[in-house]
């Protein structure tokens, strides 16, 4: 398993901790700090078990209120980075 911890930039939430799978193609479960808890409960649910290029495809790009990034769009950032680790 490919664990990473990530810091996003631009949002609510203060951690976003990605599980991938051994191949770095499989999200095995996301947790979020702080942020929008029940959204972001939701969103590690609805994610969990799928793969990184369709979560990615999804929700890269959406944003919050007036700020140019989300939760969401930072949970993409997230998975590119732990996938980055994968290849490494």
């Amino acid at each position: 398993m490919i664990s990473i911890d990530f810091t996003p930039r631009g949002v609510c939430s203060r951690n976003i901790h990605v599980d991938l799978a051994d191949d770095g193609q499989t999200i095995e479960g996301v947790s979020f700090v702080g942020g929008c808890n029940g959204n972001l409960k939701a969103i590690s649910k609805l994610v969990s078990g799928c793969p990184v290029s369709e979560v990615t495809d999804i929700l890269r790009g959406n944003t919050c209120g007036s700020k140019p990034t989300s939760c969401a769009d930072q949970l993409c950032c997230a998975l590119d980075a732990a996938q980055e680790q994968a290849r490494a």
